[in-house]
């Protein structure tokens, strides 16, 4: 079971800059408000917590059809939907396309030399595409989704065939296209938003199509959810995670949490638990920056200023107790004295001890962090690591009193795209940003 050690982010560890008991205490009856709230579905958005409970047959049969008939396997999406599936896809099968079918590609940024690049890698006749977008208005996905429907066209006798559409159950651009050319379709429930729909068919979908069971995804969600919805804080780790943070910039104005998983594999997900954390709590002159980082890697391109840099920051480890394997590093070089030491040791001793020490090194200066802990990267406890970080979002989010389901100040720049790239209605955006690039300034050689 996940595990929080928030030792090291207390008073009587790291002295004055760290939180009291007082405090939490303190905010105790705030805190019993929300979990009210959360617990009633005051916003239909905490519909993800019904994911769990989801029926995963049509998920299972398509991903088997996939399997059974194609080589290669393309996700279109943006945010969540490209995030997700990659989060799983290098937690639970890293390097996946080097020795395993069905080879998985993810599009989302449009890059056109990144689209190109997959499209020389792969035999369209043997190749399966899920685009995935809630609306079917995302400007990025529907481009790539266009090009892909023209490629097929002209690969097989019919493309529809080859297509899933994952998006809205009954609504949008892509839900009519799927209706019109007959797509093989998966929906993604009304209240469930991007970011947090990896638990839904946007990443249950591409767990099964290379061999992960959704099933045990979603019951290891389940059995953290019995933890994450206790009303005492002190028993429930992702509103105690929320409030510590909560606490840290109110108090100390520490706005930035470094999110660092030791496990290669899942540095993905610290890139998706970005998008939630910013995107759910940025509102208002509100919210707390997340940064995703590697160990051990970061110890050697950012310790420095979490050490001795501006105290802005919250260093968050992500844990691994058993990596599932393990090397022993031999006993050579006897002779010199600088590396001898390591000899006899194992890569899963070394990982660990260094992230222990990190950890040790900012409490050492009084620099909070703390660690979750993970048994072992699997599909119960990736499902454990995602519902977790959901919670802590959403409860977050009431606590700062912002709508964590929400993406106002997303609109913006999607509307000036849409004028741009001429969509009816947007002609003025259209307009706004010629007179913007009028006033442009730039330095030339």
């Amino acid at each position: 079971m996940l595990e929080l050690n928030f030792s090291n982010m207390m008073g009587e560890v790291i002295g004055e800059k760290g939180v009291s008991e007082r405090q939490i205490e303190g905010i105790k009856a705030v805190v019993y408000e929300i979990d009210k709230r959360i617990k009633a579905k005051e916003k239909p958005e905490l519909a993800f917590i019904d994911l769990l409970e989801q029926d995963t047959s049509e998920i299972k049969k398509i991903a088997s059809d996939i399997r059974e008939k194609n080589e290669n396997f393309i996700i279109l999406g943006i945010g969540g939907s490209a995030l997700g599936p990659r989060a799983i896809l290098e937690a639970l099968s890293p390097f996946h396309n080097f020795d395993k079918k069905t080879r998985v590609f993810i599009y989302d940024n449009v890059d056109p030399r990144t689209l190109d690049r997959i499209l020389s890698l792969i035999d369209l006749k043997k190749t399966a595409v899920n685009v995935i977008t809630k609306s079917g208005s995302t400007a990025e996905t529907m481009a790539s989704f266009m090009i892909l429907w023209e490629k097929l066209s002209g690969a097989v006798s019919n493309p529809s065939e080859r297509i899933i559409a994952t998006t809205d159950p009954s609504e949008g651009n892509l839900r009519k296209i799927a209706n019109e050319k007959n797509l093989k379709t998966l929906s993604i429930p009304k209240g469930v938003g991007g970011r947090y729909s990896v638990l839904s068919p946007v990443g249950l979908l591409l767990a099964e199509v290379i061999g992960i069971d959704s099933g045990e995804m979603l019951k290891g969600a389940r059995d953290i959810h019995s933890k994450c919805s206790d009303a005492e804080i002190w028993k429930n780790p992702a509103y105690l995670f929320g409030t510590l943070l909560y606490l840290m910039e109110r108090e100390e104005k520490r706005n930035i949490n470094v999110l660092i998983p030791y496990a290669d594999g899942l540095k993905p997900t610290a890139e998706w638990f970005c998008q939630l954390w910013a995107e759910s709590l940025g509102k208002s002159g509100l919210g707390l920056t997340p940064y995703p980082s590697l160990g051990t890697t970061d110890q050697h391109s950012q310790f420095q200023l979490w050490m001795e840099g501006p105290e802005d920051k919250v260093v968050v480890f992500i844990k691994v107790d058993d990596y599932g394997v393990d090397i022993e590093i031999p006993k050579v070089f006897k002779d010199v004295e600088g590396t001898s030491y390591l000899g006899g040791h194992t890569l899963s001793e070394l990982i660990k001890a260094e992230q222990e020490s990190t950890g040790l090194a900012l409490s050492k200066i009084k620099r909070p962090n703390m660690t979750i802990s993970i048994p072992k990267i699997d599909a119960y406890h990736m499902g454990q690591l995602f519902h977790f970080f959901e919670m802590a979002t959403a409860f977050t989010g009431f606590l700062y009193g912002v709508n964590p389901f929400n993406q106002p100040g997303v609109e913006e720049g999607k509307n000036f795209t849409y004028g741009m790239m001429g969509k009816k209605g947007y002609e003025a955006k259209k307009e706004e940003v010629e007179k913007a690039r009028g006033k442009k300034m730039c330095w030339k050689a």
